[in-house]
């Protein structure tokens, strides 16, 4: 972990010794080594009543619950803006799947009063040229998407035209007065069409998002088996829905400066993306994003309306919002079809022999978008025989995206049918066969998990079902004159990680600011880092703020795969222990102090208090 410390009044030598708050953590009237409990005691005892673990009211609930929570549609220009006032773009969006614009007419759209441009391909400002200009840091292999880079259409819905005017609807209305003409081309959309054309997603182990490696002799075991089941399973596209629309309001300060309030799970990432596809220097533009209306993987990546209002802000020098429609919400961000084929083989004793997972997924024709569709069985179940493969159909569709629990969701979902129907070919019942099949180890990595309490969960939740009284023959369970039916089925997740910078600025009145350029997608971000800052700072929660949603705060990863709350509260519990360290050097150098020979791991922060 990184750690950042910055030091303003209770580090700043004589206005800590006797002030208030966290001046008394190093007062030799409040430094104190107890004789019947060690430093590490304290903190386990404080523990007990520590505001992790405890049911809390969101810090950020009233300025939701009261509208003072801004959303990135809701931000007007500040008094830093230039220009004639707050503009409105509404995108034109192509009527064709695959083809070329021959002719753009916005001639009777410019028309209408109070409209002030048009931006196509043809009039943009400059923007980058290379691949790499428009890569974030979640893109896949392959050439990202360039909103109104060319003439050339690659999906039904792609951006082809900004109206920008004074107004919303006088925006709206005059899009609708744009006039296209295409060179239509054939496409292809389905995923059944293109199956046998798939091409393979990575080598076996070659990606983390790929298929891990084979193990064992699959062929010979399947061959061998007792019991066998193969099955077909399907998964359509899911599109996200969240609340709020992907919107952007790019404030114009003049002199190519720009703040841009985006909707997105990672500020940083899109301001890499802006800098990099519009050939800004960093320090010109600022992307904040304090709250989201929910994401759920499809705000990973920068999504095109940012770019646009960006674009449009520099073009017309004033400030541009653009918000996207609720169709054009279903044109990006969502999670692939797939087609999963799934072998099983057991002996009579129910324990598994063998295991074949292949999947099909949709991708673009431009990038190769994947996760790790079909190795989940190695996480779940013992096996030592296994073989997966991973195959990519392109299709002329925006490429596809993370939506909650990437992979998992589908792969899993089709391994836990599998395994449903091997339970029934085995006349086994189904927890019992995943009891006998379970896992102690990571079968694909051969090493053990950091936890895994699966086991338990199962019996808890068989106990609390009911289980017992299931009947497995069909059609036999009932409710008056409704079928009853009784299943079960497991989800497995991985425990992640990432490296993250966190800043604590703590004042002589006893407040810590702890800042973070992460996001909170809705999850509560904001409260578990007030808690856990509570905790390991010893103060109040009404003593901590915290600032996040920042492209000028200590580095961030983007919002995702369920690993902020780690990596972040890692990170501030990490800055504590410096913060600590800093405050007994601090109170070492009091004259006679009773800490001058304590170490940094002797002492602890309670209560407002500096103690050993």
């Amino acid at each position: 972990m990184v750690n950042e410390i910055s030091r303003r009044g209770v580090l700043g030598g004589a206005a800590v010794v006797g002030s208030a708050g966290w001046g008394s953590l190093i007062d030799p009237a409040d430094v104190r080594r107890p004789a019947t409990a060690s430093a590490q005691e304290t903190q386990r005892s404080r523990t007990l009543r520590s505001y992790i673990g405890t049911p809390t009211s969101r810090v950020d609930g009233r300025a939701k619950v009261t509208g003072v929570a801004k959303y990135a549609a809701e931000f007007n220009e500040s008094g830093l803006a230039l220009g004639s006032g707050l503009a409105h773009g509404s995108v034109v969006t192509s009527a064709i799947t695959k083809g070329r614009i021959l002719e753009i007419d916005t001639s009777e759209a410019l028309r209408v009063a109070g409209v002030i441009d048009v931006l196509t391909h043809q009039n943009r400002p400059d923007t980058a040229g290379t691949d790499d200009a428009y890569k974030d840091e979640t893109a896949p292999e392959g050439s990202p998407f360039r909103p109104l880079y060319d003439d050339k259409i690659k999906f039904n819905g792609q951006p082809i035209a900004l109206v920008v005017a004074e107004e919303p609807e006088i925006a709206r209305f005059a899009a609708s007065l744009v006039r296209v003409k295409y060179h239509e081309e054939t496409h292809v959309t389905d995923l059944y069409r293109q199956r046998d054309a798939a091409v393979a997603a990575a080598k076996p182990g070659e990606s983390m998002f790929g298929p891990p490696k084979p193990r064992g002799k699959v062929a010979e075991a399947l061959a061998a088996a007792a019991v066998r089941h193969t099955g077909e399973y399907y998964v359509p596209i899911e599109h996200h829905n969240p609340m709020e629309m992907y919107a952007s309001t790019a404030i114009w300060h003049g002199d190519e400066k720009i703040t841009v309030y985006d909707k997105t799970q990672g500020v940083q990432n899109v301001h890499r993306y802006l800098c990099g596809a519009l050939v800004l220097e960093p320090d010109d533009v600022r992307v904040m994003s304090p709250y989201m209306g929910g994401g759920f993987g499809s705000g990973l990546r920068p999504q095109y309306q940012v770019l646009l209002a960006v674009l449009a802000a520099r073009a017309l020098e004033r400030s541009v919002r653009v918000v996207l429609t609720r169709a054009q919400m279903y044109v990006l961000g969502y999670r692939p079809a797939m087609l999963q084929r799934i072998a099983l083989a057991a002996n009579t004793g129910g324990t598994l022999e063998a295991i074949t997972h292949d999947a099909v997924t949709v991708t673009s024709q431009y990038e190769n978008f994947f996760r790790q569709e079909t190795g989940w069985s190695g996480l779940l179940y013992t096996c030592a025989n296994a073989k997966y493969e991973h195959k990519l159909a392109r299709l002329d569709l925006a490429t596809a995206c993370d939506m909650r629990c990437p992979s998992a969701a589908t792969g899993v979902y089709a391994l836990e049918c599998a395994m449903d129907e091997l339970a029934v070919a085995l006349k086994v019942d189904p927890l019992e066969l995943r009891l006998r099949c379970y896992s102690d180890r990571d079968q694909n990595t051969d090493r053990p998990y950091s936890s895994k309490n699966l086991r338990e969960c199962y019996h808890q939740g068989a106990e609390a079902f009911g289980w017992q009284r299931r009947n497995a023959e069909p059609r036999s369970m009932r409710e008056g004159s409704e079928l009853v039916g009784w299943g079960m089925a497991t989800g497995v997740w991985e425990a992640l990680q990432m490296p993250i910078a966190v800043r604590i600025l703590l004042s002589a009145n006893g407040h810590a600011e702890v800042s973070c350029a992460t996001s909170d997608i809705g999850t509560g971000t904001y409260t578990i880092m007030a808690q856990v800052a509570a905790d390991m700072l010893g103060l109040p929660l009404e003593n901590i703020s915290i600032k996040l949603g920042d492209s000028t705060l200590p580095q961030s990863p983007v919002e995702g795969g369920s690993w902020i709350a780690a990596s972040v509260a890692n990170g501030i519990a990490t800055t504590s222990a410096a913060v600590r360290s800093e405050l007994l050097r601090l109170a070492k150098q009091i004259p006679s102090s009773p800490l001058a020979d304590a170490s940094p791991d002797e002492v602890a922060l309670a209560d407002g208090k500096l103690v050993s």
